[in-house]
């Protein structure tokens, strides 16, 4: 199918996955209109700026990348007193949007009552959506992304109905429930049924890893939007395929591969830059062998210095890092 030039890409917020070096990159190669940094976790208090820098360093760039995209942030927590306090806090900061979290399966969140499991409670939903909606202007993006359910998807009309009740612009709905995981398949079907079953907008997310993937879930679940989540990661030309721009392959990456490590190398310290970039190959071997041949290479190496020989010989433009030397 040829990209439909009304549809959105959206970059998915991967918590331990897409962090700030990453989106960085991702949207540098470019394809999204926009994206969600990983949840700031709300709890007992409003947080400081810097918290929600922290989680989100776009809020000190006006809100987007340095390609220019623009990352909303996410909030989660029960309390909607307090996460409306919170985004009253963050709208100081000038976000590009703001995003409700119910959709985290991870069980040590769950059992404080922070993501998907609030499913099980769409008066809540409500309430949360609507105490944040009533501090958040109308101008500016606000969402809510969610699972089908907690342990299957009775309650998933309910609860997308009770945050479009309590004002959102739009709803981000991962085709699985908490139980699920990330376990294959993505229930495209029953993100039609949500879309079906609500007046606003509905994101579709789960389980596209290719071009093709991209026209089935557009055509099973009937949604304009669609968020890439790991299968942008490991393919980051995947939103440009979508939109049928050529790419160049594996050569095209290798500038942003050596950008990749120049911001890691500077942010972490020099002990954990390499496990990085490990990390970041090891996902690409599913869509480049190259990737899969300089991880094999890269994988018992520690020291910024080796690492960086190993990455010049691969093609990659990198210098040796001052962090190394000192």
């Amino acid at each position: 199918m040829s990209f439909d030039p009304a549809a959105q890409l959206v970059l998915a917020p991967m918590e331990g996955l897409a962090d700030h070096e990453m989106r960085e990159v991702l949207t540098a190669v470019g394809g999204y209109d926009w994206g969600i940094c990983p949840f700031v976790r709300v709890s007992g208090s409003v947080l400081p700026r810097r918290a929600f820098q922290r989680i989100c360093p776009e809020l000190l760039q006006g809100g987007r990348t340095r390609a220019g995209t623009p990352m909303r942030v996410q909030l989660m927590g029960s309390d909607p007193g307090l996460l409306a306090d919170n985004a009253s806090a963050l709208l100081e900061l000038s976000p590009a949007g703001i995003d409700l979290n119910f959709g985290c399966p991870a069980p040590t969140v769950n059992r404080h009552r922070g993501g998907a499991a609030l499913l099980e409670e769409p008066e809540l939903l409500r309430a949360i959506a609507t105490a944040v909606r009533a501090r958040v202007p109308a101008h500016l993006p606000f969402t809510a992304k969610m699972r089908l359910g907690l342990k299957d998807s009775s309650r998933a009309l309910e609860c997308a109905q009770a945050l479009e009740a309590g004002g959102v612009d739009a709803l981000i709905v991962h085709g699985r429930t908490q139980a699920d995981g990330y376990r294959p398949p993505a229930r495209w079907d029953k993100i039609a049924r949500v879309r079906q079953a609500v007046r606003v907008p509905v994101v579709a997310n789960g389980e596209v890893w290719s071009a093709a993937d991209y026209a089935a879930i557009r055509a099973e679940s009937g949604c304009c939007a669609v968020m890439l989540g790991r299968g942008a990661v490991t393919d980051p030309l995947l939103p440009r395929r979508i939109r049928g721009e050529a790419g160049g392959g594996w050569p095209e990456l290798l500038p942003h591969l050596a950008d990749y490590w120049a911001l890691i190398c500077r942010r972490v310290r020099p002990e954990h830059a390499p496990g990085r970039l490990k990390q970041w190959l090891g996902l690409m071997r599913r869509a480049y062998p190259e990737a899969g041949r300089l991880y094999l290479s890269l994988r018992p190496l520690c020291r910024l210095a080796e690492v960086e020989v190993l990455l010049r010989q691969a093609g990659i433009p990198v210098w040796h890092q001052e962090a190394e030397a000192a």
